[in-house]
């Protein structure tokens, strides 16, 4: 090969590849835009999970008013919200954002649906925070 066809594969060569500093700085642009995502994207996931929750709980509500047209009342504590798949008023019970049971209380008469938030437990703030059919209930008033 003469030397011209030498020269001219080396800067094909070198044209093609991409050097050790090329490619970190394309994974320091990815990476930065991936932060500049996550920190955007995260707090809507949260305030996502909060607005499924209140939706799932306005679903259970419509359920329980088929409940009470077919029966007459609402199902009582102990039989829970099971009453209503078991009455064909739901498919079936849905789980909470956080993968934990909704839970029922129906003191007197006017039964209510809670999750519990991220936390699992009663009380909390932020995403811990309750999310009640009786706070929906109050806010609807208002």
């Amino acid at each position: 090969m003469s030397q011209n066809t030498l020269k001219q594969q080396r800067r094909r060569r070198s044209r093609l590849g991409m050097t050790l500093i090329e490619i970190m700085v394309v994974i320091t642009i990815l990476g930065l835009i991936a932060a500049a995502v996550g920190v955007a994207v995260i707090p809507q996931l949260e305030a996502a999970r909060r607005d499924r929750a209140s939706l799932d709980i306005k679903n259970i509500q419509g359920a329980m008013k088929l409940y009470y047209t077919k029966k007459g009342k609402y199902p009582d504590t102990a039989s829970g919200l099971n009453a209503l798949v078991e009455a064909q008023a739901l498919e079936q019970m849905p789980k909470d954002p956080w993968n934990n049971d909704y839970v029922y209380i129906n003191e007197g008469g006017k039964p209510v649906i809670i999750s519990y938030g991220a936390d699992g437990t009663a009380g909390g703030e932020g995403n811990d925070a309750d999310i009640s059919s009786a706070d929906a209930n109050a806010a609807n008033k208002k």
